[in-house]
């Protein structure tokens, strides 16, 4: 029996030995008995006041770097009621599992206007089914990819995506094809048994059918189709977001530092500058009342010289002016002794205010019945506040001429009843750049498949103005695939909506590319919009001359402006704000493309005509 205790006690003093052995061994192999030295010999000296504090800092320095361990998609409403996604992440950060950020993108460029209630119905299914995919895709096969990898690697992240959603995207293509092709084979047309030829009513009325048939408007080119939405696709965009700012977080800098890195490729910047805002005070578009189509957007474009804090009080103090100036004269009674009987009545005579109706993009909603009468409007507003257009602001206009083209006439309805063809409308903007000259950028003038008249007038107003298309890039990935330039029109710059499959390597690759060719980008915000503000620090990383974010109401617009001053405020603190140039701002002057007007400036598309030169 003492034999058996002696044998335990030897074999639990071999274990024990073998055990600190063991441990002697791991510590060394991680360097610990080193690193525990070299803190400790530095804190002696330094003597931080938080002790625990310094060693926590020191060897979280030295930790593994963060894995991601959990993508979330959830369903959730934008600024007008509609579903959206976003996306929660979450990381293993020093051993423990911690949500780090969330993200969230708009299912949809534009949201429908004026269109019937079938479409609106379509519209709302296609958005809700798109947001369910998205969010059965991340919380299913997009969660068990990013497990286990560094949220920083964004080149890698891209990458997965991209190749995620083109195999997601020939299964659309795929499904798509059957179902045209199932509803074809469904509609077989029915045996037609033949008729009895109707007698002749006489040649009077053949005469006439032919003399109709013969007069023929002017051929237009068709709009082009639209480029179909694979449902989900916003997971892409989304999680590529998600997970710059989660790397953003992890490196404790901002957002715009971040994607001013990856644009660099890692090298920082020594200044970064501020975008200028193009504020939206003012819709005439073809959803506002009276006549007026033309102006979906009438925005003030502060000067260079100020800075963003003191542009957004300027653009609000015009936009109480214009609030005053269309506000409808309060008729007072005739005479004292009517009464309130005659007050009431006088009241209720009284029209409604024009601008009570808030539209989605944060701005007023008026009826014009000309061009001139909402820039008319803008320029006494200025005046009343010592203000000149042209000088201590400027006028943009977002014509979306692409909702104006009335298929059946061939031309743009840009008042109610009166339509211009696309040469036409060289004519208007020229006119009314001769009676505002503040005007310095057209958005979608045209439509982009006119794309003769877009070099017309860039050649006409192209050293006066910025021409900038926006309808034409909704798919920023589908700008990269264009190597010739030749789906897009013959403009100054692009508005790019970081929508869809979008992804945060696509935005750097299209803006270098924009740069090459001395083409200028603007960051535009969506009609459906969310409070997210992560657009801002987009745009001032990736160096963007202009952005645009709708009106100075509605809080998911407010909160982006919001965001614009805290960088521009913390920019400024730290040393870093880049001068803005008023030069740079409104230099427009046309390169030489000499070979590529060759193309165009011979014949017509469609009729094999000169055009009518200005």
């Amino acid at each position: 029996m003492a034999c058996r205790d002696s044998d335990d006690k030897q074999q639990r003093r071999f274990n024990l030995t073998d055990l600190k052995h063991q441990a002697v061994e791991y510590y060394r192999n991680n360097e610990v008995p080193q690193r525990l030295e070299e803190v400790l010999n530095t804190m002696f000296y330094q003597r931080p006041e938080d002790f625990y504090g310094y060693l926590a800092n020191y060897f979280g320095g030295l930790s593994k770097p963060p894995v991601i361990c959990k993508l979330a998609g959830k369903r959730i409403l934008d600024g007008i009621g509609q579903p959206t996604l976003e996306v929660e992440v979450t990381c293993r950060i020093r051993e423990r599992e911690k949500r780090v950020c969330s993200s969230t993108i708009s299912s949809h460029a534009e949201m429908l206007e004026n269109a019937s209630t079938e479409a609106f119905d379509a519209d709302e299914k296609e958005r809700r089914e798109s947001v369910n995919t998205a969010v059965e895709w991340i919380n299913e096969s997009l969660n068990e990819m990013f497990r286990g990898l560094q949220p920083t690697d964004q080149d890698n992240i891209d990458k997965l995506l991209g190749e995620y959603f083109s195999e997601k995207a020939e299964e659309d293509k795929v499904r798509r094809e059957a179902e045209k092709e199932k509803e074809t084979q469904e509609a077989v047309p029915p045996v037609s048994h033949p008729q009895p030829a109707a007698p002749q009513s006489g040649k009077k009325k053949g005469a006439k059918q032919g003399k109709k048939a013969s007069i023929v408007e002017k051929p237009i080119l068709p709009a082009e189709p639209a480029e179909p939405i694979v449902k989900g696709s916003m997971a892409v965009g989304c999680i590529s977001l998600a997970l710059a700012k989660t790397a953003a977080i992890i490196s404790e800098i901002p957002l715009y530092m971040h994607i001013a890195l990856l644009k660099a490729n890692q090298e920082a910047p020594k200044e970064l500058a501020v975008p200028l805002p193009m504020i939206t005070v003012l819709s005439c578009g073809k959803s506002s009342p009276g006549k007026l189509n033309l102006m979906k957007e009438v925005m003030l474009i502060p000067p260079a010289w100020l800075t963003v804090k003191q542009a957004i009080k300027r653009c609000l103090n015009i936009q109480k002016q214009l609030m005053k100036l269309t506000e409808p004269p309060v008729q007072l009674p005739s005479s004292m002794g009517e009464g309130k009987k005659s007050t009431s009545r006088d009241a209720k005579k009284a029209p409604p205010p024009v601008l009570r109706k808030m539209s989605h993009l944060g701005c007023l909603v008026i009826g014009s019945e000309s061009l001139e009468h909402p820039l008319t409007l803008i320029q006494t507003a200025c005046a009343n506040l010592s203000l000149e257009l042209g000088t201590d602001v400027y006028l943009g206009l977002n014509c979306a001429a692409q909702e104006l083209m009335d298929y059946s006439k061939g031309k743009y309805e840009i008042l109610f009843g009166i339509h211009k063809s696309a040469e036409e409308m060289v004519d208007v903007y020229l006119e009314l750049t001769k009676k505002f000259p503040s005007i310095k950028t057209f958005i979608d003038p045209l439509r982009k498949e006119d794309k003769q008249q877009w070099i017309v007038l860039r050649n006409t107003l192209g050293a006066k103005c910025h021409l900038i298309a926006e309808d034409s890039c909704r798919n920023v990935s589908k700008l990269l695939e264009d190597d010739d330039d030749t789906s897009t029109p013959k403009c100054r710059g692009f508005i790019l909506k970081y929508t869809n499959e979008t992804k945060i390597s696509d935005l750097v690759q299209v803006k270098q590319r924009l740069d090459d060719r001395k083409q200028t980008c603007t960051l535009g915000s969506p009609d459906g919009e969310s409070i997210d503000d992560s657009l801002v620090d987009l745009a001032v990383g990736l160096g963007t001359k202009f952005i645009k974010l709708g009106g100075l109401s509605r809080g998911e617009r407010v909160t982006k402006y919001n965001r614009l001053l805290a960088i521009e405020e913390e920019l400024s603190k730290n040393g870093r704000l880049c001068e803005k140039d008023e030069r740079d701002l409104f230099d427009v002057e046309e390169e030489e493309e000499e070979e590529e007007e060759d193309e165009f400036d011979c014949t017509d598309f469609d009729t094999g005509t000169v055009p009518a030169a200005l």
